[in-house]
């Protein structure tokens, strides 16, 4: 019995340890069961994480791809507009009066023909080239305002712009290095604006800042700045007058200047001072030669932003309420191409004329 008893007890003892054993067992299958659903499920989340941080890269190649469609709706109009007219030049002898639309850029009775081309000179019956291709300019009475754009000539898109976008009144300003220049000239005459030439003069920063070649220059004698300036006076036809490219320090230099200004009065010639000279000897000079002159009274867009040019252009208007006429400088910069167009369409309603530079030059002797 006591066999028996031992039998037992090992059995017992044997199958709890087996009972614990399958215990365990389960245990181990739970533990690796949840341990692989949560291997799973990150591994799944893994890959969720993974496609969000490569679609930006995929979608990165998106604007590439709609890139052209942007860039044909942008030429769209420039493919709708009129193309661009053939250049034009005047052949190099003027022998009869030539027109562009109705308005008259070379007479052979204002033009010495020179091999260079055509130089501007006063008739035999003393009508000036100024008087002569000047637009015509109203005189009601109204305080006159005249602006001046310069820089045209250089880019044929933004000159094109300013000559189809500005009113009539802007006087243009071309230099005198294109050359297309008489072409785009000759447009804006067509179009009723009054031109001028830039003449490159010298700045104080030269040759830091330089207008380019044929730069009249102090000290270089009056024979080889003669020489510079009918350079530039025959690039084209059609202006009025001149107004200079640069030029501090030659504008203030009275000795060299005044030569010019006696051989522009004597070719019947306006001489527009752009204002930016600091210390400009013009005035002065203009007085003692007797030309045709003007003064800026400011530069529009000095500070280029359209809340300063709206602020210099009310200024002019104050000037001129006061005095009877102002002028103004400014460079083809869009915004002031956009500012200026602006402020005329009211300018009438608010009292005043916008006139070319010729309608407001003090009289020559």
């Amino acid at each position: 019995m006591a066999t028996d008893s031992m039998t037992s007890e090992v059995g017992t003892r044997t199958g709890a340890r087996l009972l614990a054993f399958a215990w365990l067992g389960l245990v181990a299958l739970l533990v690796v069961g949840v341990a692989a659903i949560t291997l799973l499920g990150d591994s799944g989340a893994g890959q969720s994480v993974v496609v969000m941080d490569l679609a930006p890269p995929r979608s990165a190649p998106a604007p590439p791809a709609a890139a052209p469609p942007v860039q044909s709706q942008a030429q769209a109009p420039a493919a709708a507009e009129q193309p661009l007219p053939p250049v034009v030049n005047l052949p190099q002898k003027i022998t009869q009066p030539v027109y562009a639309g109705g308005a008259l850029v070379a007479d052979p009775a204002l033009v010495e023909n020179t091999p260079d081309g055509p130089l501007p000179r006063i008739a035999d019956d003393g009508t000036t080239p100024m008087r002569a291709y000047a637009p015509p300019a109203i005189s009601d009475g109204h305080p006159r305002i005249a602006v001046v754009v310069t820089g045209l000539g250089i880019s044929a898109r933004a000159t094109e712009t300013a000559i189809k976008g500005l009113p009539a009144g802007v006087t243009l300003a071309f230099a005198p290095y294109a050359s297309d220049v008489q072409h785009w000239a000759s447009e804006a005459r067509a179009r009723g604006h009054e031109v001028l030439l830039e003449v490159p003069m010298e700045p104080y920063d030269f040759p830091d800042s330089d207008p380019g070649p044929h730069t009249l220059r102090s000290g270089v004698g009056e024979d080889m700045n003669t020489a510079r300036l009918v350079w530039a006076l025959t690039r084209f036809s059609g202006y009025a007058g001149i107004t200079n490219l640069l030029g501090g320090r030659f504008l203030s230099d009275a000795g060299s200047l005044e030569p010019m200004m006696t051989f522009l009065a004597r070719r019947g010639l306006l001489f527009y001072d752009n204002g930016s000279a600091t210390h400009s000897a013009a005035p002065d000079i203009a007085s003692r030669v007797g030309i045709a002159f003007a003064q800026a009274d400011s530069t529009i867009d000095k500070i280029q932003t359209a809340m300063e040019i709206d602020r210099r252009l009310s200024a002019l208007e104050n000037v001129a309420r006061t005095r009877g006429s102002a002028s103004g400088t400014g460079f083809l910069y869009p915004v002031t191409l956009d500012r200026v167009k602006n402020w005329a369409q009211g300018l009438s309603g608010r009292g005043f004329v916008l006139v070319p530079a010729s309608a407001i030059v003090s009289q020559s002797k």
